[in-house]
């Protein structure tokens, strides 16, 4: 793409949590090496509160893709709402999700499409969609592969030294000051991510009691479902050391993993605002690839002993459970500096 003038593009990314941090990452550097570029983003409307207060962000557009489930209205008022989006003229529309709802949604909003190519994404349908098709192993590092597919067709790099360099890329602001009623100034504070999408991905709820009793530190549990709610209860009843937040959005998410000590949690989105707000993490990986993430000298992660195979995964992969309360404890216990 040949920059001679101020740029306009959008960047659809839809979900979920995890992924649009791990997207996220790129737009300091985008706007580091463009300095006159505009950047929009298409997302769920539902994730929209991840990236709001970021200033790498002009415009956050947002799509109810569930709602086309409630027949033709549904549908056709969504078409409606992202077919506007077109108003823009965007010069450049990069689907960073590679899947055919997310390719036809960035086909309605702009001209000129770029995403990943037929082999380097899950549906290769997708690629159909796509003028400038870019190139990545699909089992490469997600990270990676989101600043590859976000640079690229914009003639720019971002390189592995530079994310691990990175700013803190999420910002909050008025928000929920109960958060401050949990966190205490004269102990260390741990925030527990213990839920996620699939019940093989969640570290047992009685293995994280006896993290929290042997590091007896103030551990907050966040939840977002009745069933993390009813769990996270039940954790606050067996050990002193936990305390059961509130439901937060994600402004006061954001906000508390950016005032704790360390995030021990999940392979799941609010595990990953860790490692996005330069938050000591350990992340725990059962039925998916550590190949998620990056490792750093604050962010770590624990694998159960199970092979993951990054094009099929197994949902049945319960491994995690095998993953020994001893070895968070004592990497919980050397990122703290105990």
């Amino acid at each position: 793409m040949t920059l001679n003038k101020s740029v306009r593009i959008a960047i659809v990314k839809l979900s979920a949590l995890g992924d649009i941090v791990h997207a996220m990452v790129a737009l300091q550097f985008i706007k580091a090496q463009i300095s006159d570029i505009e950047i929009d983003w298409v997302v769920e409307e539902r994730f929209a509160g991840i990236l709001k207060n970021n200033p790498d962000v002009d415009s956050i557009l947002t799509v109810s893709l569930k709602s086309l489930k409630s027949g033709k209205a549904g549908i056709y008022q969504q078409i409606k709402k992202i077919r506007s989006y077109r108003n823009a003229n965007y010069d450049l529309v990069i689907d960073a999700q590679g899947l055919v709802k997310s390719a036809l949604t960035a086909t309605l909003t702009g001209r000129r499409i770029a995403g990943f190519d037929a082999k380097s994404v899950r549906e290769r349908a997708a690629s159909w969609f796509y003028n400038t098709k870019i190139a990545c192993a699909y089992d490469a590092n997600t990270i990676d592969r989101n600043a590859l597919v976000l640079s690229r067709p914009l003639g720019i790099t971002i390189s592995t030294e530079q994310i691990l360099n990175k700013k803190p890329f999420l910002f909050f602001n008025n928000e929920d000051k109960t958060i401050y009623d949990f966190l205490q100034k004269d102990r260390i504070n741990i925030v527990l991510v213990i839920g996620s999408s699939w019940d093989s991905r969640n570290y047992p709820a009685d293995k994280f009691v006896k993290v929290a009793q042997a590091l007896q530190a103030n551990c907050l549990v966040v939840w977002g479902s009745d069933q993390e709610k009813q769990t996270a209860m039940s954790m606050s009843r067996q050990s002193e050391f936990i305390r059961m937040m509130p439901q937060l959005d994600l402004n006061s998410l954001k906000a508390l993993i950016a005032k704790a000590d360390l995030l021990i949690g999940n392979d799941t989105g609010p595990t990953h605002m860790a490692w996005a707000l330069n938050r000591p993490s350990i992340t725990l990986f059962g039925p998916t690839p550590v190949s998620r993430v990056y490792q750093t000298a604050i962010n770590k992660v624990l694998k159960s002993p199970s092979i993951v195979n990054p094009y099929k995964l197994d949902k049945q992969d319960y491994s995690i459970k095998e993953i020994k309360e001893d070895e968070i404890i004592n990497m919980a216990k050397s990122l703290l500096s105990f």
